[in-house]
């Protein structure tokens, strides 16, 4: 998976080949990046940011060098790199956990979550030309009123998070980001996939695994196996309201 291109201009502090967009007003940048990649006006790489206060909203375009049946595991690095990108800024008592495939939790409750977009028309069979893979975290409740009316979410500044954390986390992010993909490159993606799953809670002596095509797979020690869809799943993000295009609260 490529994520190495052009760099350009950036007021953020990026890893090489790493370039910066800014999404248009009222858009949030999943859509401007798959906007952009479907296009042909961003190549891997280009990090593009929303501008809503109240959120921390990226998305970074990937070149995938294999079939989008298997291609879609990068959805598995992007959600390690914004994990640990919140574990660095983040109490470090408080562990990033996971709800498969795409929700970040904090302190138990919803912070954000990760997605990733693909070409409509690509077959799974076929090496798609781009992949978004995008992430977005609560900056802020304010707007949604008092907490106590919102307890399955919550936000940065809620959970002993400092000050004017916006572009220190997504530049954390893109380093972390850079680093899942060497992993993978050199030691295979069963590396990253410990990874990914090492944030995935679960019963005591119950296997977790994720399959060649990306689909989870969960074992009790009974031998009861159940599976956890990985497309359909990234297709209608749980942690996501359509209604705000933001945060479900």
């Amino acid at each position: 998976m490529t994520v190495l291109v052009d760099a350009g201009p950036s007021r953020l502090v990026l890893p090489p080949g790493f370039s910066e967009r800014a999404a248009e007003p009222h858009s949030d940048a999943h859509a401007e990046a798959c906007r952009l990649a479907a296009s042909g006006e961003a190549e891997a790489a280009t990090l593009v940011l929303s501008r809503r206060d109240d959120l921390v909203d990226l998305a970074v375009v990937l070149a995938p060098d294999e079939p989008l049946a298997t291609a879609r595991r990068a959805h598995f690095a992007g959600m390690v790199a914004l994990a640990n990108a919140v574990g660095v800024f983040g109490p470090p008592e408080i562990p990033v956990m996971f709800e498969w495939p795409g929700t970040l939790l904090f302190n138990g409750a919803r912070l954000g979550g990760g997605r990733l977009g693909w070409p409509e028309a690509c077959g799974e069979d076929e090496e798609p030309d781009w992949l978004v893979f995008s992430g977005m975290l609560l900056a802020s409740k304010l707007a949604a009123g008092d907490p106590g009316h919102t307890p399955d979410s919550t936000a940065l500044e809620e959970e002993g998070f400092g000050t004017d954390l916006r572009a220190p986390l997504v530049e954390s992010f893109a380093r972390h980001l850079t680093k899942t993909f060497e992993i993978w490159r050199e030691d295979g993606f069963g590396h990253v996939a410990a990874l990914y799953l090492a944030h995935l809670p679960r019963e005591s002596g119950v296997r977790a695994a994720i399959e060649p095509e990306g689909d989870g797979r969960l074992t009790w020690p009974d031998g009861r196996v159940e599976h956890l869809p990985l497309r359909a799943s990234l297709e209608a993000p749980d942690w996501r309201d359509p209604k705000t295009g933001g945060v479900r609260l």
